[in-house]
């Protein structure tokens, strides 16, 4: 299993589009990602302008088939100008823990 955790901050009065956009990728992971058993997307507490993705991939290729799909390529050409800078993009490797 891997986790990548990804940080949006998105402009200003641009959250609903965003919220939209990514809403959109959640239903197709739903629907089409069997690899990816986890994948919520949080809002900061202290600036409604910052996302959060957490996502658990069943190995790499489930991540790369994630990153590669169409839906992800509209996701960041839907929200690509609501963007200020670069997403912040970790990966983790699980260790222990309870599930």
């Amino acid at each position: 299993m891997m986790t990548v955790i990804a940080k949006l901050k998105v402009q200003a009065g641009s959250e609903g589009a965003f919220r939209q956009a990514a809403d959109k990728m959640i239903a197709h992971v739903k629907a089409n990602e069997a690899g990816t058993p986890v994948y919520i997307l949080h809002r900061s507490t202290g600036d409604p302008s910052e996302f959060m993705f957490y996502e658990v991939y069943a190995d790499q290729a489930a991540f790369a088939a994630h990153g590669g799909s169409e839906a992800m390529q509209q996701f960041f050409g839907a929200v690509g100008g609501l963007l200020e800078g670069r997403p912040e993009i970790t990966m983790w490797e699980e260790l222990a823990g309870k599930k």
